[in-house]
């Protein structure tokens, strides 16, 4: 089936998918955008350090992601035949942002404890990370229900029909539409209100968290006992974690 002139998935030349090309496009690009920004503004991090946070950050994403991927199966994980061999499968086949984002906030904190790096880190990759996953978002769209990044049937108007002849929440493109009124919104609202140091960073994680944890009750997916999806519990211990600047706001502002 078929969105406008889409077939789901979208294949270029009819064999490589479009999904894979807009992943590699969304790193590089999202990467050069990050080199763009630190010689335009400056960086208060040694290359030295920077380099070890990234470093630290692409691991920490690298594994959370996989974990928080393969924990969004459900406590069906619990229950398979031969477990080992289907969580190793499971574990390189999935993949998630959340847990990408929180695997990389959690390895970059590691890193910077070890070289005794003091700074906050994060400003400089926020930009540049919201390019990259609206790039990535466009890749899954094109996948249709042939990935799991779909959403419950609907009759709102903004339903599509993603490869399975029902009328579906898009959505990875509501997630696009949410992160570029981000940026818009967190752009306009710098030049007025100057931010801490790492708040422009804490500020996107919290609110994509909440974003995120909203999402999934407009998708298909596993529950845990207490109710929630693995991404939706991941995404209420990145909210603890950062607990103190939603009871005191004004902790991300500059004094």
């Amino acid at each position: 089936m078929s969105f406008f002139l889409l077939d789901f998935p979208v294949l270029l030349f009819k064999r490589v998918p479009l999904h894979a090309v807009l992943e590699a496009l969304s790193y590089f690009v999202g990467f050069r955008f990050f080199v763009y920004l630190r010689g335009k503004q400056g960086d208060n991090i040694a290359q030295s350090n920077r380099l070890w946070i990234l470093i630290g950050a692409t691991f920490g994403a690298l594994l959370g992601s996989r974990i928080l991927g393969l924990l969004e199966a459900g406590p069906q994980l619990f229950t398979v035949q031969k477990p080992l061999e289907v969580w190793l499968l499971a574990l390189f086949s999935s993949k998630t942002i959340v847990g990408g984002l929180l695997g990389g906030l959690f390895g970059v904190e590691g890193i910077k404890k070890i070289i005794g790096e003091k700074s906050s880190s994060g400003d400089l990759f926020t930009y540049p990370l919201i390019l990259a996953m609206m790039i990535g978002r466009f890749g899954c769209f094109s996948m249709g229900v042939f990935e799991p990044t779909y959403g419950l049937e609907t009759t709102f108007f903004t339903g599509m029909d993603l490869g399975d002849g029902l009328k579906r929440h898009p959505v990875a493109l509501y997630e696009v539409l949410y992160l570029g009124l981000f940026w818009i919104v967190m752009y306009n609202f710098e030049r007025v209100y100057p931010l801490a140091s790492g708040a422009r960073f804490k500020i996107f994680m919290l609110d994509y968290l909440c974003f995120r944890f909203l999402l999934d009750f407009i998708k298909p997916v596993e529950l845990w006992p207490w109710g929630l999806s693995a991404i939706q519990t991941a995404a209420l211990l990145g909210w603890l974690y950062y607990w103190r600047y939603v009871t005191q706001p004004k902790r991300l502002l500059l004094p």
